[in-house]
């Protein structure tokens, strides 16, 4: 298991694609927290007058949902095209064993995508008045709810590389489900179909666990949700590669 973990983190930082994706995902944070002017209240780090790095965890979830399935969409598709999906089995791994090997390989590499955002921090840090007038804590626990949030993205897409052996079709695939699974949730409870379980509804959705994290506190039965959402997607993929021995 650990060779196959470290054999897709290779495989993924050997492509050009991978730099690609990260650079973008850092690029378009620094743009919206750094160069594109708003009023105050808005993204801009500068023109809020605020010693907080807020705007990043309002901004990256969205930016996650294109970065994470072009980390995973690989990671079945392109072994189901190639056809080493079948070696891939018969090796002395469970299907389960090799769905948490590229679970981890993608969470890691969502891990690494977001350490250089701590340069944010850190400019805000020196930037506060006075130097270091930041709320620390309350960041953490953002990062946190972050870090859970592209968890579950990456058993969302994951699955979706495991259902196509197309690896554009299985980033459309993970994108919507991400899209919908973060935000869907939402538009429903906010339609008036379902007016008496609306909360029921809306807390179905990523977006509101994420947005209780994102506050600094960490609730157990947010984590709860987390781990449930990530254990059914790695669950769904296992199915579907137990369903070629059908």
């Amino acid at each position: 298991m650990l060779i196959l973990y470290i054999k897709e983190i290779r495989s993924f930082l050997s492509s050009l694609i991978g730099y690609i994706a990260i650079g973008v995902f850092i690029s378009m944070i620094g743009t919206f927290l750094w160069i594109i002017p708003t009023e105050a209240g808005g993204a801009n780090i500068l023109d809020n007058n605020f010693a907080n790095i807020d705007p990043l965890f309002s901004i990256a979830p969205w930016v996650y949902l294109f970065l994470i399935p072009a980390i995973t969409m690989r990671s079945f598709s392109e072994e189901r095209k190639s056809g080493t999906i079948e070696l891939l089995l018969t090796r002395p791994l469970t299907d389960l064993q090799i769905v948490l090997a590229k679970y981890f390989a993608g969470f890691t590499l969502v891990i690494i995508s977001l350490l250089p955002t701590l340069i944010y921090y850190y400019s805000v840090h020196i930037l506060g008045f006075p130097k270091g007038n930041i709320d620390t804590g309350g960041m953490w626990g953002s990062y946190i709810g972050l870090l859970f949030l592209g968890a579950g993205f990456v058993s969302i897409g994951i699955f979706s590389s495991a259902i196509s052996e197309n690896q554009v079709i299985a980033f459309i695939i993970a994108l919507l489900l991400c899209f919908f699974c973060y935000i869907g949730f939402d538009f429903i409870s906010q339609s008036g179909m379902f007016a008496k379980s609306s909360g029921l509804i809306k807390g179905l959705g990523i977006n509101d666990h994420y947005i209780s994290m994102s506050r600094g506190v960490i609730d157990t039965r947010d984590i709860i949700y987390f781990v449930s959402v990530i254990a059914i997607f790695n669950l769904l993929t296992r199915l579907v590669l137990e369903s070629r021995k059908w």
